[in-house]
């Protein structure tokens, strides 16, 4: 979804260069501002990875599961399906191959998991920046943006619609996983693995709004 790669780390403030706000900042919130966008823009990108790792795992799923319910199909209808040696094959659908997959598309999910909690800290640490700047400097027309135009409370704003996208988007993603291993249905397979693919609850915007903050924070250059 997102075509940058580089991972991005906040600059020492006195090197910024061409970035470097116009107005003076208070260092400490600025400084964790600025830290916090380039996180952001990491665990992006490594929710991308495991993301495309998982739908490959979750395709595996699918095509296993869809090779297995064919064969058992052909055996029952030849008579031959074991009642008794073949413990695997009193549940259709299943093999040691399959369980593996879906163990390996639970530590996927693990690994998402732990993206979307240091996401939600980032933005609990943003809303703590606002609160300390309501307690030094009251209403907001009393003070100086951070950067260049955004006020502190937008970067909370950011933070928090990024964060709730990616975490209604993990539970579908747990929904997809428990499902797709059990599913019968061709079309229904598919569709859940559209649903893994595409990232419906990942809005379209969710690039502006990351790349907005970027701008603001100097990591992408006016």
């Amino acid at each position: 979804m997102y075509p940058f790669t580089e991972r991005l780390r906040s600059p020492p403030a006195k090197t910024l260069g061409s970035a470097t706000p116009r107005k003076p900042v208070s260092s400490v919130s600025a400084r964790k501002i600025k830290d916090n966008a380039a996180d952001w823009h990491n665990l992006i990108l490594k929710w991308e990875t495991l993301n495309d790792a998982g739908f490959a795992t979750a395709n595996h799923i699918a095509n296993t599961k869809i090779s297995l319910l064919s064969e058992n199909k052909m055996e029952l209808e030849s008579g031959s399906l074991a009642s008794g040696d073949n413990a695997e094959k009193v549940h259709p659908g299943y093999s040691k191959d399959l369980e593996l997959l879906c163990e390996k598309l639970r530590a996927t999910l693990d690994g998402l998991t732990k993206i979307q909690v240091k996401m939600e800290k980032l933005s609990s640490t943003t809303k703590g920046i606002c609160e300390l700047e309501n307690y030094h400097y009251g209403e907001e027309n009393k003070r100086p943006p951070l950067f260049h135009t955004w006020p502190t409370a937008h970067f909370y704003e950011v933070s928090r619609q990024l964060s709730d996208m990616y975490e209604k988007e993990l539970r579908l993603k747990y929904s997809i996983a428990e499902e797709l291993a059990h599913a019968t249905d061709h079309d229904l397979t598919l569709s859940y693995l559209s649903l893994w693919l595409h990232q419906p609850y990942v809005e379209s915007d969710s690039k502006l709004l990351l790349e907005s903050m970027l701008l603001e924070t100097g990591h992408r250059a006016l």
